[in-house]
């Protein structure tokens, strides 16, 4: 990495997974069998929130956790309690009436973590002290002249490819749009930060300069009549939805690199859609199943190399109507380039939302070691890899081994936490979209971490404050940006 190493090298190791995944494969209860090796859920261990009307140093209503980096640096451990630094990823901005001009921005957290010992209940009245998080800074992001970007829906606008950069997004107030989702945080502070529009990879320096892009392939991007076309079909005040208004073929609206990773030894990139490409069965609710993991060399920063692609199956589950219905990608961790932490869920469910309960909120295994590879094919040019959501005869998809469910109605109960009703703050929120890895720092557990997953508040406030306006959520919610610690054992992974 042009002497750039990776903050998450220390915390990872080469992991080997063959599983079933459709269907998936019996395990024990809280631990996952993979290549031989039980990889152990010890459960909920800490629990915090950061309050839904928080405002950072611009003024603004904060916006929790799309992507998320652990700093592994400043991760230390003083006798019980822990403390460090995370960078959590807001998405485009709050959203009522189509998307706004957010700048799109990173945000500093410092934590600390005075865990409960795993499967023991918490102190009366403090179940939900145990994480003390709070934001110190917020970054910017700006286009490689300076210039602002901006969370507003691109409509049909693109900037035409100049220099090193390839065709981008570009909103009618001509400034880069982004729809930041996942992020990479370089020991040298500089960044890797996946999007919905493009789907791009974009490389931004320590101090939020736009670096880099790197586009995907062409079966990825979204094409409306023949031509580029990056709007999600989220129009801003006064402007045009998109015709059609879902793309033809490339990802769905909406449905872009949700999940990105850097495997420990800082050499690859692994990027995942977050449901099927239109192509793929992404034209479809109940066909979207098979999306893609893309994984890059990461030797030359700015100029990234597809080197492998895999078809990767998402969840299936039964919705309160029991319709088989498909769980999307929100986050990855990766363990090795081949095998990663992949976070599903369903959507419409959760406090500030009608629907109360969430069926289906997990963290698998997924392993490409048997997959057929199809980097560089006519899988890459256009060809389908699942019309219709079959999958095509030639290919072997990746394999998903169940790990953790965040819908466990026992270790919620616990911290004082529920799935469903009663519709309150402290039933959990729709969207989980952050992952990161922490060492528990114990010589006599060599193998444990600490999984920490945040959610995604979507800016929901009765006291909010955006683009130089006052707002209050539809629905009267306050969501709280919210932080759930898992410890894990997680053997044979590099320190």
């Amino acid at each position: 990495m042009k002497n750039v190493r990776p903050y998450t090298a220390r915390l990872f190791a080469a992991v080997l997974a063959a599983s079933a995944a459709v269907p998936v494969v019996a395990v024990a209860e809280n631990s996952a069998t993979v290549g031989g090796l039980t990889f152990v859920n010890k459960g909920l261990v800490g629990i915090g929130r950061i309050p839904a009307n928080q405002r950072d140093k611009f003024g603004e209503t904060f916006g929790s956790g799309s992507g998320m980096a652990v700093d592994p640096a400043a991760w230390s451990r003083d006798g019980a309690g822990y403390k460090g630094t995370l960078y959590l990823l807001p998405d485009r901005g709050y959203n009522a009436v189509g998307t706004v001009d957010y700048r799109p921005r990173l945000n500093t957290i410092s934590i600390g973590l005075t865990p409960t010992a795993p499967r023991a209940a918490p102190e009366a009245g403090k179940e939900q002290s145990g994480v003390d998080a709070k934001l110190v800074d917020s970054t910017l992001f700006v286009d490689d002249k300076g210039g602002d970007m901006t969370g507003l829906d691109p409509e049909s606008g693109v900037r035409p490819a100049a220099g090193n950069f390839p065709a981008l997004p570009q909103a009618t107030n001509g400034k880069i749009a982004l729809d930041n989702e996942a992020i990479i945080r370089m020991a040298d502070g500089s960044m890797f930060v996946s999007d919905e529009y493009g789907p791009y990879i974009y490389r931004f320096s320590a101090d939020g300069h736009l670096l880099s892009a790197t586009q995907p392939p062409k079966a990825l991007l979204p094409m409306r009549k023949g031509a580029l076309s990056f709007a999600s079909n989220n129009p801003g005040p006064g402007a045009s939805a998109p015709d059609p208004k879902d793309p033809e073929t490339g990802r769905q609206n909406n449905q872009g690199l949700e999940g990105m990773a850097m495997t420990p030894d800082g050499k690859f990139i692994i990027a995942v859609l977050q449901s099927a490409a239109r192509q793929d069965g992404g034209d479809s609710g109940s066909t979207r199943q098979n999306t893609r993991a893309l994984i890059y060399d990461a030797a030359d920063p700015d100029h990234l190399k597809l080197v492998h692609e895999y078809v990767v199956p998402l969840p299936v589950f039964k919705d309160a109507k029991d319709k088989t219905t498909i769980a999307a990608e929100s986050e990855i961790v990766a363990l090795s380039d081949k095998t990663f932490l992949m976070l599903a869920r369903d959507s419409g469910n959760g406090q500030g939302l009608k629907g109360d309960t969430s069926l289906y909120r997990k963290v698998d295994i997924v392993d490409v070691s048997a997959a057929t590879d199809i980097a560089g094919s006519d899988f890459d040019d256009g060809k389908p890899i699942a019309p219709k959501g079959v999958v095509d005869p030639s290919l072997t998809q990746a394999t998903l081994t169940p790990f953790i469910d965040l819908n466990d109605k026992a270790d919620l109960a616990r911290f004082g936490l529920h799935n469903g009703a009663p519709n309150d703050k402290n039933n959990l929120s729709e969207k989980w979209e952050a992952m990161g890895l922490a060492s528990v720092l114990d010589p006599n557990l060599p193998d444990d971490y600490f999984l920490i997953v945040v959610n995604d508040n979507d800016f929901l406030t009765q006291d909010g404050f955006q683009v130089g306006a006052a707002y209050k959520a539809d629905g009267g919610a306050d969501v709280d940006t919210m932080f759930q610690v898992f410890q894990v054992t997680l053997p044979g992974l590099k320190k």
